[in-house]
């Protein structure tokens, strides 16, 4: 993290991403993007950094120092984006493609997850939530169904970008891109 790495890397996956949607958009059609949350269009790392980059869920949140639990931080509504991702966001919105956030964050958390992607500079056509009832093995087993709900609408999707593989997979999207996360892995 430290070093800009992570950074760079997920600049250049972002710019793939658009370099793919760009060339893209000349073959015309009711055009979608798909986006994770956590750690793809939203940083966790200053609750990551507060925890030693350890996992609590439950508790306050006490930034810098620590500890700070996942549910208070996402609470807080205060993650910034990352930069290379709104920057991809915000060019198809005005290329008239449609945005969709797909998230497993669960459906009681839209009111604070919705405002801060809002107050982070992100528009979008719908963010799609895991529903609250919803336990799955994996989050492909609610990310991919969603995917397909939207190309049932008559949405292509050509772009489909996360930080896990169960972001990704389980198809209905042209073309994945796998941001970096060097901090946990999600089944």
């Amino acid at each position: 993290m430290a070093s800009g790495r992570y950074d760079a890397d997920v600049a250049a996956v972002a710019g793939q991403a658009r370099t793919y949607l760009e060339a893209r958009l000349a073959g015309g059609g009711k055009l979608a993007i798909v986006l994770d949350v956590d750690e793809t269009s939203l940083s966790n790392l200053p609750s990551l950094r507060a925890n030693d980059y350890g996992f609590i869920l439950g508790g306050p949140c006490d930034l810098p120092r620590g500890p700070c639990g996942l549910i208070a931080w996402i609470e807080q509504a205060r993650a910034e984006p990352l930069r290379p991702v709104l920057e991809l966001a915000r060019f198809p919105r005005q290329q008239g493609v449609a945005v969709f956030f797909v998230t497993g964050r669960p459906e009681r958390y839209r009111a604070v997850t919705e405002r801060n992607l809002r107050e982070a500079g992100y528009e979008w056509t719908a963010v799609i939530l895991k529903p609250d009832d919803l336990t799955t093995r994996s989050a492909a087993d609610f990310k991919a169904p969603a995917r397909r709900r939207l190309v049932e609408q008559g949405y292509t999707i050509v772009v489909n970008v996360g930080d896990q593989m169960s972001d990704l997979d389980g198809g209905h999207a042209e073309r994945t891109y796998k941001l970096p996360n060097p901090f946990y892995f999600i089944p």
